[in-house]
């Protein structure tokens, strides 16, 4: 082997699986299920919506559920480069999420308003989860999380702009 391949090899980090990286995959899974049931709850939001404001709500929410829809993969991924495995169920996704279903209709405004608190719970919680990750030395996790704090302050930004 020559010198360089030598160094090269002595320097890469052995990937194991310790409890850092199981304390911010079970972290991830929460922001993934919490993603997924916003998801659900915005697409649903986008079906149901009536009123005087339709067109503009139906679109606003349909913007927010692509890119929440966008964003599970990335989540997923990172999960299993940390060693875990993603989640295979609805079931197993509604167990991880601090986030309740939506029970369905509603008016515009209480559809907002649920919209909106579940931005800001999603946001208190990737905070949490990407001070865990920076503790742990882990900036790829932190980093996707911080980014993911930008996009829900934007929507949480949008939705309560809407309700005024």
């Amino acid at each position: 082997m020559s010198k360089t391949a030598n160094k090269l090899s002595s320097k890469a980090p052995a990937k194991k699986r310790d409890a850092a990286s199981a304390d911010i995959a079970a972290a991830l899974h929460g922001i993934l299920a919490d993603t997924f049931v916003l998801y659900m709850k915005t697409h649903g939001a986008h079906w149901n919506i009536e009123g005087p404001n339709f067109h503009s709500l139906h679109l606003l929410f349909e913007g927010q559920y692509n890119e929440l829809w966008l964003a599970l993969d990335p989540l997923a991924e990172r999960i299993r480069a940390l060693g875990d495995y993603a989640p295979h169920s609805f079931a197993e996704i509604l167990k991880r999420a601090a986030l309740k279903e939506c029970k369905g209709g509603g008016k515009p405004a209480e559809m907002l308003d649920d919209l909106l608190k579940s931005q800001e719970s999603l946001v208190a919680n990737l905070h949490k989860a990407a001070r865990l990750a920076q503790e742990a030395g882990d900036e790829v996790s932190a980093g996707m999380l911080l980014a993911r704090i930008e996009v829900h302050d934007k929507q949480a930004w949008m939705l309560r702009a809407s309700l005024k």
